[in-house]
């Protein structure tokens, strides 16, 4: 389908205002609605959290607030309005009462509950439907949302900060600072978005880091999740400070009391060695409406994410420093004696923060 230029312009600033729920809207999408009658915009709304009104009903409640009417208005949505019951009454239903005549979506919401059955009840009750418009921007927005719906896992995004020749500490462990204040700050943004956070027990031991969100405005700290195989944390590790803390573990034991004292919960998932099932862990981080994980761990985690396919996207914060040979690489992989074994990425993104560089890279 064609769309003026006017279309998306309109899409645009839903966008805009989706972006608003980034860090509180999970474990809903983010999604933002602009009302618009004769050229003019008449309302606006995205959605903040679960269990609030929806774009739709925000920007409709603000039309009202203001002395107007949504009849014969278009609604620009970044996504399919929903059609089900779930904690809010279905946007659908509120934008056919409204009297709105025209609905343009960016893209079909691929919940099962909706799936395109949103669109469908709004044609069916006469109103002008469209999709399509700024899809890409707005499947990037909710691709951690996209993937549970769809793969029935999190989107995982690794992230490391590493020197000019990949090293991210050294030999004996050190790695405090490598890239500077500004890196660390955007590093903190990217931990706000996200759903989870996790690490792996060996960073726990060498670091004990917090894994809370401190550099940037937030009101919601992400879930803290330890792969812990043998129930090796120390109770006074920092990261049960407060709780919400989910420890993945193969086996229970007896440190496993101390440790759910401190409110952490544990969920034991074994593979065949011993080990944590990492495909099993994401799947379970799925059932619990997480959309979104970044993972902030040492190389041998590192590598046995991405050696498992559980990898998604990598976030690399490169400074300009050497650390040498002896330092401790990014990722921990076998070696390959044929270049045709490597893994092939995309980088989607390279951009400057502060002294260092920020690359973001997918998987061909």
């Amino acid at each position: 389908m064609n769309f003026s230029a006017t279309d998306h312009g309109f899409m645009a600033r839903a966008l805009q205002l989706a972006q608003r729920g980034l860090f509180t809207a999970t474990p809903n999408p983010r999604v933002g609605c602009v009302m618009v009658r004769d050229g003019r915009v008449i309302g606006e709304g995205w959605h903040e959290k679960a269990g609030m009104p929806h774009a739709e009903a925000v920007a409709l409640n603000a039309i009202v607030g203001a002395g107007d009417t949504p009849t014969g208005a278009t609604a620009y949505v970044t996504l399919e309005p929903c059609s089900h019951f779930g904690r809010t009454p279905p946007c659908a239903d509120a934008l056919i009462e409204a009297g709105v005549v025209r609905v343009v979506a960016a893209m079909p919401d691929p919940n099962p509950l909706v799936a395109g059955q949103g669109m469908a009840r709004l044609a069916k009750a006469g109103i002008d439907v469209a999709s399509g418009l700024l899809a890409a921007e707005a499947q990037e927005l909710n691709i951690g949302f996209v993937s549970r719906m769809t793969r029935g896992r999190p989107w995982l995004r690794l992230k490391v900060a590493a020197s000019l020749d990949g090293k991210t500490a050294l030999n004996n462990g050190v790695s405090q600072w490598i890239t500077g204040p500004a890196a660390r700050r955007d590093a903190h943004a990217w931990r706000a978005r996200s759903c989870a956070v996790l690490t792996g027990i060996g960073t726990v031991k060498d670091d004990n880091p917090r894994l809370t969100v401190r550099e940037v405005p937030t009101t919601r700290q992400p879930l803290r999740v330890v792969i812990d195989s043998r129930l090796e944390m120390p109770p006074d590790a920092a990261v049960l400070e407060g709780g919400n803390v989910l420890i993945a573990a193969a086996q229970d034991n007896e440190r496993a009391a101390a440790l759910r004292t401190r409110g952490a919960e544990i969920v034991i998932l074994p593979n065949t060695q011993g080990k944590v099932e990492l495909a099993d862990l994401l799947q379970e981080l799925g059932r619990r409406g997480i959309n979104e994980v970044l993972v902030e761990a040492g190389t041998r985690l590192n590598g046995s994410l991405l050696r498992e396919g559980c990898v998604d996207e990598l976030l690399i914060y490169q400074a300009p420093v050497l650390l040498g040979d002896a330092a401790r690489g990014m990722f921990g992989l076998t070696e390959l004696v044929d270049l045709a074994g490597a893994m092939r990425l995309n980088i989607v993104e390279r951009r400057a923060v502060g002294a260092d560089f920020r690359i973001r890279a997918r998987f061909a």
